[in-house]
C-alpha cells in the first residue's frame, strides 16, 4: 500500500474546500494524508480545516500569493507520502477514488496520472450545464478526459492530477504559475521519458464556475494560453484543428448578419446550420441529464465556451503573428 499526499491549492474558497473534505473523510482506502495550501486569501480556510482535524490526516499551510501551479509545488515540497495527489478545490471525489487509484497503479505503473471530470447529480442545472459544455463532441470535441487529446498524446489535468515524488524531485513540479501550468508540466515530463496516462475510474465531480460571467473569462483565458505555450514548447505542436474550431464558429456566427444582406440561400443555409447545432446540442444535453432545463442551459453553455475560448485564441493568435512578423 502506498502512502498518499493530497495537495489542495485554495483561494477564497473556504466552502469548496470544505465540501471537498467532506468528501475525502468518505475515502475507502485510509492511507493518505492531506496538505491545503492557502494561496494569498483574504477569506481563509483555517476554521474548515479544523472542522477536519479529527477525521483526515490535514495539515494547513499559509503561503503568499503565488499561483496555484507554485502553490501546489510549495506542497509537494512539504509532503510525506510517496505519490503526490492534487485537486482543485472546486471537485468533490468519489469514494473508491484512491483505491481505484492505488489499483491501477499497482497493475499498470504510472508516473503521472490524470483522470476525467463529471457533473455529479446533486450539482445545479447551470453547474452541469457548463459541465457539458467543457466535457461533450459539440464544443470541445469531447477531448478531454480521454487517452488522447486532439490526435496527440494524453494530458492530464491538474483539477484531477497524481505524480509520484520521484518526478517532482527529478523536475521541481510546476514551471508556470497559472493557464496552461499543467500542459507545459505534461510536456516536460513527456520530454524526460515518463510514463503518463489516464485512470478511467479516477474520476471527480467538477462544479468549475458558479456563472457565465465567469465561466466565460475561464475559457477566455484558455483559449489566449494556447499561443504562450505553443511558444515555450513549438516541438509540441500544440496548435491543431480542433483548438481552432470555436475561432470558426464565433467568425461563422458573426457572418450571418452579413449574409442577410449578401445572399438569402447563403443567410437560410448558415442560419439553418446555426439552429441545427443548437438542436443538438438541446437534444444531447436534455438525453444525458434528463432534464429539459440543462439542455436549454447546456445551449447557452456552449456558446459561452465557444465563444470565450474562439476570441481568447484569436486575440492572442492575432499578437502572435504579428510577433512572427517583427522577428521575421
Amino acid at each position: 500500500m502506498r502512502y498518499y499526499s493530497i495537495i489542495i491549492p485554495v483561494y477564497n474558497r473556504p466552502d469548496e474546500l470544505d465540501e471537498l473534505l467532506g468528501s475525502l473523510t468518505r475515502q475507502t482506502y485510509r492511507d493518505f494524508e492531506v496538505l491545503v495550501i492557502e494561496d494569498g486569501s483574504s477569506r481563509t480556510s483555517q476554521d474548515v480545516v479544523q472542522k477536519y482535524l479529527s477525521q483526515l490526516t490535514i495539515r494547513y499551510f499559509v503561503i503568499e500569493n503565488r499561483g496555484q501551479g507554485f502553490a501546489r509545488n510549495y506542497g509537494f515540497a512539504q509532503a510525506r507520502g510517496e505519490y503526490f495527489v492534487v485537486f482543485d478545490s472546486d471537485t468533490l471525489i468519489p469514494p473508491h477514488y484512491l483505491a481505484s487509484v492505488d489499483s491501477h497503479l499497482n497493475q499498470n505503473y504510472l508516473d503521472a496520472y490524470g483522470g476525467p471530470d463529471a457533473a455529479d447529480k446533486n450539482f445545479s442545472s447551470l453547474q452541469k450545464a457548463i459541465s457539458y459544455a467543457m466535457t461533450s463532441v459539440f464544443t470541445t470535441g469531447g477531448i478531454r478526459g480521454k487517452k488522447n487529446n486532439a490526435g496527440g498524446a494524453f494530458q492530464p489535468r491538474s483539477f484531477n492530477l497524481g505524480l509520484s515524488r520521484r518526478v517532482f524531485e527529478d523536475t521541481g513540479g510546476f514551471a508556470k504559475r497559472d493557464m496552461g501550468e499543467d500542459i507545459e508540466f505534461g510536456i516536460r515530463l513527456r520530454g524526460r521519458g515518463y510514463r503518463l496516462g489516464l485512470i478511467p475510474d479516477a474520476y471527480v465531480f467538477h462544479k468549475r464556475r458558479g456563472t457565465f460571467q465567469d465561466f466565460f473569462r475561464q475559457v477566455y483565458s484558455f483559449g489566449r494560453t494556447r499561443f504562450g505555450l505553443h511558444e515555450l514548447h513549438p516541438e509540441a505542436g500544440l496548435i491543431k484543428p480542433v483548438h481552432a474550431f470555436p475561432s470558426v464558429f464565433v467568425v461563422f456566427c458573426l457572418l450571418i448578419p452579413f449574409w442577410a444582406l449578401v445572399s438569402e440561400v447563403l443567410f437560410g443555409l448558415s442560419a439553418y446550420a446555426l439552429l441545427l447545432f443548437m438542436a443538438l446540442i438541446l437534444v444531447d444535453a436534455t438525453a444525458k441529464e434528463q432534464s429539459l432545463k440543462v439542455g436549454f442551459l447546456s445551449v447557452a453553455a456552449a456558446f459561452v465556451q465557444l465563444f470565450g475560448y474562439g476570441l481568447g485564441f484569436i486575440q492572442e493568435g492575432t499578437r502572435w503573428l504579428a510577433r512572427k512578423r517583427q522577428r521575421v
